[in-house]
């Protein structure tokens, strides 16, 4: 494979990403709670879901291996650039536009149906933004640089939960939209890590409020967090390491070993560490244990995807995916700004009935399928004109 050659399964993996934030239009939890018994449905509605603390569902795999991919092509995308006779001052300030630009959209997302701008940085674009410079600046350092960096991030992270004061007798677990005695609180030490009782969320309850807002912040009702953006630099370093891999001139052999072994690595690391105690493997606030668990899933994930398209070149039955992955940024805000609009012209037009085709326990089924053929066909058009939104 030529490196300078775009990473098709890159593009096929992201595809698969998108589609699986794209599906929640699906609701398989609806079909599973109308079909109480069905042990199928009820596997499918919790993999459509976050988990609500520790653990991991494939829903919660979308962030990380969008962040993941934003690592991987990064070598590529530099390469380009740089045939293009583009010098690094100008691709750096490149990369700050690209930020800053990442940074707004997630806010302008998150602003939808409220009445002023919603400063919130915890969405997936903003988090990406805020680490993407630092990343950029990474990728032109050793490997050995990179890794040390990585390390220093998961270390100091860590410290940082782990040095802030627990809740005392006084504290107003009310104003942290968190019962004390809520089910998946966590004890002993692990408990430096509980919802909106942590450093981070400390953080946000000095800097969310900095801004104009309807009201004061007091917490997140998911428990996420500003300041999650720097572990998941970790998991765009994780991807960054991987692209230098792949873009090497080692055997495809060879690259397939390095990710199943960095992958199976990752994994055992942060199943340990959680087992432990010595740091839970929660997604919402991006523990360090996070970073390891969900990289090594993302680089197993990688090596399917690369193995399939890239080594033996089964990619027709990909196109799908393709479509899908090859405008990323178009089928996010799809999804996330439109899907409304699409869904009320839908019953307007078809009635609010339409969907019982298969019986009153699918009505969501059919309605969230007929939704998401409608955001591929958008994609599908934009991708036969040509048409790639690039930020």
């Amino acid at each position: 494979m030529n490196s300078q050659n775009r990473l098709t399964s890159a593009d096929i993996y992201r595809g698969f990403v998108m589609l699986l934030m794209m599906a929640e239009v699906l609701h398989f939890g609806k079909v599973s709670e109308a079909l109480p018994e069905s042990s199928f449905w009820a596997f499918l509605a919790f993999h459509q879901d976050h988990v609500e603390w520790v653990g991991c569902s494939l829903h919660d795999l979308i962030q990380p291996s969008f962040s993941f991919l934003v690592g991987v092509v990064l070598p590529y995308s530099i390469a380009r650039r740089l045939t293009q006779r583009e010098g690094t001052n100008a691709a750096f300030l490149h990369a700050l536009k690209r930020s800053l630009i990442l940074i707004l959209l997630g806010i302008f997302l998150r602003s939808q149906y409220k009445s002023q701008t919603y400063f919130t940085f915890e969405d997936t674009l903003s988090q990406i933004g805020m680490g993407y410079p630092f990343l950029f600046l990474l990728a032109f350092r050793s490997q050995k640089v990179q890794i040390s960096a990585l390390i220093i991030i998961l270390v100091g992270y860590w410290l940082a939960f782990a040095l802030y004061p627990l809740p005392d007798a006084n504290f107003d677990y009310v104003n942290a939209g968190v019962a004390k005695d809520w089910e998946h609180n966590l004890s002993d030490f692990s408990a430096h890590w509980n919802k909106n009782t942590n450093f981070a969320w400390a953080f946000d309850r000095w800097f969310l409020n900095l801004f104009p807002r309807e009201k004061a912040f007091l917490f997140n009702g998911g428990g996420y967090a500003t300041l999650s953006f720097i572990p998941t630099l970790g998991t765009m370093i994780l991807g960054l390491l991987a692209g230098n891999i792949l873009k090497s001139e080692t055997k495809a052999d060879e690259k397939l070993k390095q990710f199943i072994i960095l992958g199976v690595s990752g994994l055992m690391l942060g199943i340990i560490f959680n087992r432990l105690g010595i740091c839970p493997n929660v997604k919402r606030i991006w523990t360090p244990t996070w970073v390891l668990f969900s990289g090594g899933l993302c680089f197993l994930f990688l090596a399917f995807f690369y193995w399939i398209i890239d080594v033996r070149g089964k990619s027709d039955w990909a196109y799908f995916l393709k479509v899908i992955g090859m405008n990323s940024i178009a089928a996010y805000c799809i999804a996330d700004a439109l899907g409304v609009y699409i869904s009320k012209s839908l019953k307007i037009h078809l009635g609010e009935n339409y969907a019982n085709l298969f019986g009153l326990p699918y009505q969501s089924l059919v309605h969230g399928g007929l939704m998401l053929l409608i955001y591929w066909l958008i994609l599908n058009w934009l991708y036969k004109k040509k048409i790639f939104i690039k930020i």
